[in-house]
């Protein structure tokens, strides 16, 4: 079924309401307002009063009617206020939620700190994995429902220089397919959109941090701040995100994954296909990495001792 087909006004019955997480900019703002000029009614969170302005303006200039509610993907008590809200707005519940947890950092495992790295773990795999539980009830009392997910990049295969946010969104993409088995007796479909490298302000920021570690320093991050920098012109915007997320929640069979971009669509089944002995050089090369790692004096003289080497 075409994502066009049955539009109906944006105060429409439960069933064509939606929820859509991160709907302040990029890939969510996209999505909200491609939805509600299909005739979806369409409520995005957003951070900030000055966020909700802004998609409201946007809406308008669309011709169409998105509303907002506050939400804070990294706090458990505002999922909690924001789901409420939603639920004084359609019906007692949505009866689709897109969460979008689109999180914009590159960089390598080592990177960061603690706090990083919880903060990447709260929004982008706890706060949408909330939003879905807080959102179910409500779908299983109106008998079916849609959960569609949009992770950055295809969970299923290595993306260098992505050791940051890069586990969190491996495990939703395990845990939507989890989901998406448990829910199927309940008349929910659950589905994963799963972008590539997209031209969108989420992209142009992590092309800053590879450059501002390169410039501290680091060894290796120049080659990948150049690689964003390259794809950041040449790969496709956020509405094609949107498109295909209007599939997923049209479709009376809707699929379990939705590759967005050629790179996606190929750098899944080349990498299955392919040992890692021969897809890890390659993808060192293109995010700038060393072949092998430099060894220090000591080092040196440590292996060139052999078996006789002292005991550390």
């Amino acid at each position: 079924m075409d994502d066009t087909a049955g539009a109906v006004p944006e105060t429409g019955p439960y069933w064509r309401s939606v929820l859509v997480t991160g709907a302040g900019g990029g890939i969510g703002l996209a999505t909200a307002l491609h939805l509600a000029g299909q005739g979806w009614a369409v409520i995005g969170t957003v951070r900030t009063p000055a966020q909700a302005g802004l998609v409201t303006r946007a809406a308008a200039e669309r011709g169409c009617r998105v509303r907002t509610v506050l939400l804070d993907l990294s706090e458990p008590a505002s999922g909690a206020e924001a789901m409420a809200a939603v639920a004084d707005l359609t019906y007692g519940g949505p009866w689709a939620v897109v969460n979008n947890v689109v999180v914009p950092q590159a960089g390598s495992a080592e990177d960061g700190d603690d706090g990083q790295a919880r903060r990447l773990i709260e929004t982008g795999l706890l706060g949408a994995m909330r939003i879905c539980r807080l959102a179910l009830p409500a779908m299983q009392r109106g008998g079916g429902g849609r959960i569609v997910n949009v992770s950055a990049g295809p969970g299923r295969a290595p993306r260098w220089m992505d050791g940051r946010p890069g586990p969190g969104r491996d495990v939703l993409s395990a845990l939507t397919h989890r989901l998406r088995a448990e829910c199927a007796q309940l008349g929910v479909r659950v589905s994963l959109v799963e972008p590539g490298a997209l031209a969108t302000a989420l992209l142009a920021q992590t092309v800053d941090d590879p450059a501002a570690r390169c410039a501290e320093g680091r060894p290796g991050q120049d080659g990948t701040g150049a690689l964003l920098q390259v794809a950041d012109h040449r790969v496709p915007g956020a509405e094609a995100v949107a498109r295909t997320v209007g599939r997923a929640l049209s479709s009376p069979r809707p699929r379990a994954r939705y590759p967005v971009g050629v790179d996606a669509r190929l750098l899944v089944p080349l990498s299955a296909a392919a040992l890692p002995w021969r897809t890890d050089p390659v993808g060192r090369a293109a995010a700038g990495l060393l072949r092998r790692p430099r060894t220090t004096p000591v080092q040196q003289e440590w292996v060139a001792a052999g078996p006789e080497r002292p005991a550390r």
